[in-house]
């Protein structure tokens, strides 16, 4: 036998026995992966479907059957409690609007209560699907909260006192006690204010809006600061309004609107759009009487918000086509939703014409950007 073959024969019988060795450890192994993956599948089985596949917020509302909105009962205009035990107001009915939007019906809804400093983390945690409760629009809370779908309405801090103190303007309340609700903007442009202006003050600080009117009413503090339209909304609660006065500075910039939970941009979209139907109904003259008719009218743009003829992404939005009839029917344009809630000669009288919170269509050019920054993007 030659030593080439006897090498040969070597490497062979080496190989063999190394296969078998492979082989072994191989049927060793087999029971404990078996073992692993049958305990994977029964983790699987376990762990809840959300946690397996992202579900939207959309496809949870539909499931659940109604949009839950973090608003407020104790402002008069934005949200109160009618003589029917109903909460409404402004801030109320851009959560109908949602409702009817998302599934057909303006009444499903839920609303849960909080309170200023809770609106942070009730939109950071997700649990409610859209927070609507007078808030105002910052770099740091859109970083932070949550998406801040529009500006519905534009507004701006004032002080308001007993009209007995002869005070005429937020520059002699030096000294002053001044009542405010914590966890806000206007606790923070309150001390800006005082500050800059190097006015002493002593302030007195509040979780709930009505406690801060109740202790401005007991004479706890001389000045109540709030935005200038809950000022004038809460000033119709006193016991005898006309006691009391505005002043005439407006200290800082509240743009206020809904704000979602970071995450979902589908939902941040369906948002948008309907704050967007709500304007732009108004501007093409469709209300919550003439739907029908317009819908078969000859104004193109019109008809496209009422998805008679083309689209503006109602498919990709979840959306049916005819949405736009359905919000509007269900609870006005912009408009009328505003002269409901805010323009009432027998509540809140907050008039739009030459303010912000009149229409971009409304406002002459000489007078911008004096008024007329109600405005969306465009629908179609």
């Amino acid at each position: 036998m030659s030593r080439a073959f006897k090498l040969l024969v070597g490497l062979g019988v080496m190989l063999a026995l190394l296969f078998s060795v492979a082989c072994a450890e191989t049927t060793e192994m087999a029971p404990e992966t078996a073992a692993e993956e049958t305990e994977k599948e029964a983790m699987a089985e376990e762990m809840p479907e959300e946690s397996m596949a992202m579900t939207s917020r959309l496809d949870t509302v539909l499931e659940r059957g109604h949009v839950i909105c973090a608003s407020r009962n104790d402002v008069p205009g934005y949200g109160s409690v009618d003589e029917a035990g109903n909460n409404v107001g402004f801030d109320i009915d851009l959560c109908r609007a949602l409702a009817a939007a998302v599934l057909g019906d303006p009444d499903a809804f839920e609303i849960r209560l909080i309170t200023a400093a809770e609106r942070g983390p009730t939109v950071q945690s997700g649990e409610v699907d859209m927070l609507v409760r007078t808030v105002t629009w910052t770099t740091s809370r859109d970083a932070s909260w949550g998406n801040y779908a529009q500006t519905m309405f534009y507004d701006g801090q004032g002080f308001m006192v007993p009209s007995s103190l002869g005070v005429t303007s937020a520059f002699e309340l030096g000294g002053a006690a001044v009542c405010v609700t914590s966890g806000t903007t206007t606790e923070l442009n309150m001390a800006d204010f005082f500050r800059q202006n190097n006015l002493e003050y002593n302030p007195k600080v509040y979780e709930d809006t009505d406690v801060v009117l109740e202790a401005y009413e007991s004479g706890a503090c001389e000045v109540f600061t709030n935005d200038r339209s809950q000022l004038a909304a809460l000033r119709t609660a006193l016991a005898n309004p006309e006691d009391h006065v505005i002043l005439p500075e407006t200290i800082s910039e509240e743009p206020l609107g809904p704000v979602v939970p970071h995450g979902d941009e589908q939902w941040f979209d369906i948002v948008k759009t309907v704050m967007g139907i709500l304007i732009y109904a108004e501007a093409y003259g469709i209300n919550s009487t003439n739907v029908d008719e317009v819908a078969v009218g000859d104004n193109v743009k019109a008809k496209r918000l009422l998805g008679t003829e083309g689209s503006f992404g109602q498919e990709e939005l979840g959306l049916d086509q005819i949405v736009g009839q359905t919000v509007i029917k269900a609870v006005g344009n912009y408009g009328e939703i505003y002269a409901r809630n805010l323009d009432n000669p027998d509540g809140v009288q907050l008039p739009r014409e030459g303010s912000r919170n009149a229409l971009w269509s409304n406002a002459p050019c000489t007078d911008c950007p004096k008024g007329g920054q109600i405005y969306s993007q465009p629908l179609r």
